[in-house]
């Protein structure tokens, strides 16, 4: 019986309007029970900057967890967002900085570099510890228990990227398939500058 089910994968395909599946789309499941805590890691989540890119480029992070931004380059970068989500700066640095951040507010946090244009990455806060980006095939692998819960979509190519799809489902052992109601815009890979005046 379902009531019975205990905590399994249950396998999500997110697709696009042409009925494509979709990589790296972030999936997330709340459960309708929104009293229950969440959890968090005792080590920060990281989002380093690496080869003058941001890795991983999509980070997922429960509420309140807090983040480092360690600068595994030779050279220094200026992080920031202006996001509703999370505002914040860190200043010209190499290494790491003094102290994660907190993000304690759900909602995406687009990410750039002052010094280093092309450079972009975002930090996708959820309410739910149940999250997983899909894979070339556009499918997630998430551990839960049977029961009610809300589904939870967000790829950084669409056009609002606050704008988060979501809708009720029921979590069994059946696989379950969404597709997303935004157009997906196509992004570009900017060419890196090998040279700058910050080494």
């Amino acid at each position: 019986m379902v009531s019975s089910w205990q905590a399994a994968a249950v396998s999500i395909i997110i697709k696009n309007t042409k009925n494509e599946p979709i990589a790296n789309a972030v999936v997330w499941l709340t459960a309708k029970n929104t009293s229950e805590k969440i959890t968090l890691p005792s080590t920060p989540y990281s989002m380093s900057q690496k080869n003058r890119e941001f890795t991983p480029r999509i980070l997922v992070v429960p509420q309140n967890a807090k983040v480092e931004f360690p600068n595994a380059d030779s050279i220094m970068h200026h992080v920031y967002s202006f996001s509703e989500a999370k505002t914040f700066e860190l200043k010209l640095y190499k290494e790491q900085p003094k102290a994660p951040l907190v993000f304690e507010q759900t909602g995406v946090v687009e990410l750039g570099c002052n010094i280093h244009d092309w450079m972009l990455g975002y930090i996708v806060v959820v309410d739910s510890t149940i999250f997983a980006i899909t894979d070339d095939t556009g499918k997630v692998e998430l551990t839960a228990v049977a029961g009610e819960y809300k589904l939870s979509v967000w790829h950084s190519g669409f056009g609002d990227i606050s704008n988060v799809e979501s809708e009720p489902v029921t979590i069994s052992s059946t696989p379950l398939t969404y597709k997303v109601k935004q157009a997906i815009i196509e992004q570009i890979d900017f060419v890196t500058d090998e040279f700058d005046d910050y080494e």
